[in-house]
């Protein structure tokens, strides 16, 4: 499972990449494949959807960070 989780969130960062390049230049990095309408860059952001989706799924059971840790006490201070 941990190398699908590797691929999907390699997938997502370049979707998220994708659209940045999107907002700030109106560049698509599907133009390398040919457009939009090209079956690969239809291919790669069905991938990329899918990745996302994964991830919302499966994020709370793999992430050790949403965790809830139990509250460490501050040591006392003997003075």
């Amino acid at each position: 499972m941990k190398t699908l989780h590797v691929v999907a969130f390699v997938l997502v960062i370049v979707g998220g990449l994708n659209w940045l390049l999107v907002g700030l230049f109106g560049w698509d990095v599907g133009q390398i494949f040919g457009g939009q309408d090209a079956m690969i860059s239809k291919v790669v952001y069905i991938l990329v959807g899918l990745s996302a989706l994964y991830l919302v799924v499966s994020h709370k059971k793999d992430c050790t960070h949403c965790e809830v840790a139990t509250p460490v006490s501050a040591p006392s201070n003997p003075m």
